[in-house]
C-alpha cells in the first residue's frame, strides 16, 4: 500500500484545515477535507481509504452518515471526532461499525495522527491476507494446477469437481510421482475448508513407534521427553483436510485404531483420557493395489471400506499422450520464470524424445529432466541432446518382471481397454488386432473368476 487516501468530515473550516496540514506532513498520506455528509457522499467514487468524520455536521448527524457510508461501502474504516465525550455515545459509534472514537481537545492531532497509522497497518495486513488468500486459490485451482488435456485426465477431473461437492472420503491411487499430494490439495483449496488446516502425514517418512504420537499427541509427561502438551495432526487438522500418505505403509496395529478414531471422529492423546472431537476431512493415498493388500492379510478390511470414498486413479505419464509435451512446455515456462532467463523452446527431435521416454518416475522425473535441460541448452532451445534420462530406470517398462509371451499380451490389452473405458472397437483399431481376440481374453478371464 502506497498512498493512503484519507477523507476528513468536519464543518469547522479552521479546524479541519489545521487537522488536513497536520496529516499532510506525512507524505503517505493523500487528505481530502469536506464540510458536509453531503460532498462526502458524493465523492466517495474516490474510494478512500479512511474515512475521519466530525459527528455533528449541519446537513447529516454522525451516526446516519455512518449509514449511509456502510450502506456503499461496508469496509472502509471509520473514525469518529467529536466534542462529545459521553462514554455511551462512543459506544454506540462503535456497535454502528466505527473503528475508533476520538474527543476533541488539545491531543486531538496527535491522536488522530496515531488511530490512522494504527489502521494503516490493519488495511495492510488485511490486503496482505486477501492476496494471500488469492494466490493460494490460484495455486491450487485444479485446472491450472493439474497440466493435462488427454481423455484419462479429463475423468480426473471430473472426480475432483465431484469431490469438491461433499464431504465424502477420497482415496487416490497412482504410482510414484504422479502428483497425488497436488490432487489432495486442489480438492481441499477448492472447497469449502480452504481456509482451514491442510495437514499431511507421510505414513512412510515417519517411524513406526513415533507414529501413534504423531497421529494423536501427548499430554505433558506421557514419557520420557514429554516436556509439553502437543496435539497430534488429527487435532492440527481440525475443520479442514487430513491428508494419508501412503496408508498402506501404515501398521496393522494402528490400522485398528485409526479405524476407531474415524469411526468415532475423536482422538485421545497419549497418556490422556480426555476424548477429543475433531472434524476433518480424510484423503488418502497409495501407490500399492489396497484390495490386494486385503487380499494378502496387510491391510485391515473394515478400514479399507471405512476410507475408500471417491476412488480418484492418477495415471502414469505414459498413459496420458500428448500431456508429456504439455508438461513439458510448462516446466520449462516454470524454470525460465524462476530463474530470469529469456524464453527457451523445445525443438521437433527433444519432443520426439520426450515423447518416445516412458519417465517411470512420471512427472516428478520429467520436472527434473526438464530443469537440467534448461540448464544444459544452448541458443535458448533445448535439443535431444540436452535431455538426460536415469540410467537405472528402464525404458522396457513391462519387462520389469517376468512373465510369458500370454501373460504381457493380456496386460497389454487389459490396460489398453481400461484407457479406452473398455470400449472393445477402440481398443482393437488401437492394437491392431481384431474384436474376437479381446472377447476370448475377456471369456477367458471370466470363466478364470468363476473357478
Amino acid at each position: 500500500m502506497n498512498s493512503l487516501r484519507i477523507f476528513l468530515i468536519e464543518d469547522d473550516t479552521f479546524f479541519g484545515e489545521s487537522l488536513k496540514y497536520h496529516l499532510s506532513l506525512n507524505p503517505d498520506f493523500e487528505v481530502h477535507l469536506f464540510t458536509t455528509g453531503k460532498d462526502c457522499l458524493q465523492n466517495l467514487y474516490l474510494k478512500p481509504q479512511i474515512i475521519c468524520l466530525d459527528f455533528g455536521l449541519p446537513d447529516i448527524t454522525g451516526d446516519k452518515l455512518l449509514q449511509k457510508i456502510r450502506a456503499i461501502n461496508n469496509s472502509i474504516p471509520i473514525i469518529i471526532i467529536s466534542g462529545q465525550e459521553d462514554i455511551e455515545v462512543a459506544i454506540n459509534f462503535l456497535k454502528s461499525g466505527a473503528s475508533d472514537y476520538i474527543v476533541k481537545n488539545s491531543h486531538t492531532k496527535e491522536i488522530l495522527w496515531n488511530a490512522i497509522l494504527k489502521t494503516k497497518e490493519n488495511l495492510k495486513l488485511i490486503s496482505e491476507i486477501e492476496d494471500l488468500k488469492e494466490k493460494l486459490e490460484q495455486k491450487f485451482s485444479f485446472e491450472k494446477t493439474i497440466i493435462g488435456q488427454s481423455d484419462i485426465m479429463k475423468e480426473v477431473f471430473t472426480k475432483i469437481s465431484k469431490a469438491l461437492n461433499s464431504n465424502i472420503n477420497v482415496s487416490i491411487n497412482g504410482e510414484t510421482g504422479t502428483g497425488k499430494e497436488v490432487v489432495a490439495k486442489a480438492i481441499h483449496f477448492n472447497s469449502d475448508r480452504k481456509n482451514k488446516p491442510f495437514v499431511a502425514v507421510n505414513m512412510a517418512a515417519i517411524p513406526r513407534e513415533l507414529m501413534e504420537n504423531e497421529f494423536f499427541g501427548h499430554e505433558k509427561g506421557a514419557f520420557t521427553g514429554a516436556d509439553s502438551r502437543a496435539m497430534g495432526k488429527f487435532e492440527q487438522a481440525n475443520g479442514g483436510t487430513i491428508f494419508l500418505d501412503e496408508i498402506a505403509e501404515l501398521d496393522l496395529n494402528l490400522q485398528s485404531k485409526l479405524l476407531r478414531v474415524l469411526q468415532e471422529r475423536e482422538v485421545i492423546r497419549i497418556g490422556g483420557k480426555e476424548a477429543i472431537k475433531f472434524d476433518a476431512r480424510l484423503i488418502i493415498a497409495t501407490h500399492k493395489n489396497l484390495a490386494e493388500e486385503v487380499k494378502k492379510g496387510n491391510f485391515r478390511e473394515d478400514l479399507y471400506y471405512r476410507i475408500m470414498g471417491l476412488p480418484i486413479y492418477l495415471p502414469p505419464l505414459r498413459e496420458r499422450d500428448n500431456d508429456v509435451l504439455l508438461l513439458s512446455k510448462h516446466f520449462v515456462n516454470l524454470f525460465v520464470k524462476e530463474n530470469k532467463l529469456k524464453p527457451i523452446t523445445i525443438s521437433k527431435e527433444a519432443k520426439d524424445k520426450i515423447q518416445k521416454y516412458p519417465f517411470p518416475g512420471n512427472i516428478r522425473e520429467l520436472k527434473a529432466v526438464i530443469d537440467l535441460a534448461c540448464v544444459l541448452c544452448n541458443d535458448n532451445e533445448i535439443t535431444k541432446n540436452d535431455l538426460t534420462f536415469s540410467s537405472f530406470n528402464d525404458s522396457n517398462i513391462f519387462l520389469h518382471e517376468e512373465k510369458t509371451l500370454r501373460e504381457y499380451t493380456s496386460e497389454i490389452i487389459l490396460h489398453h481397454l481400461k484407457k479406452n473405458n473398455n470400449d472393445v472397437i477402440k481398443t482393437a483399431k488401437k492394437l491392431d488386432i481384431g474384436k474376437s481376440t479381446i472377447y476370448n481374453l475377456i471369456q477367458s478371464l471370466d470363466k478364470r473368476d468363476k473357478l
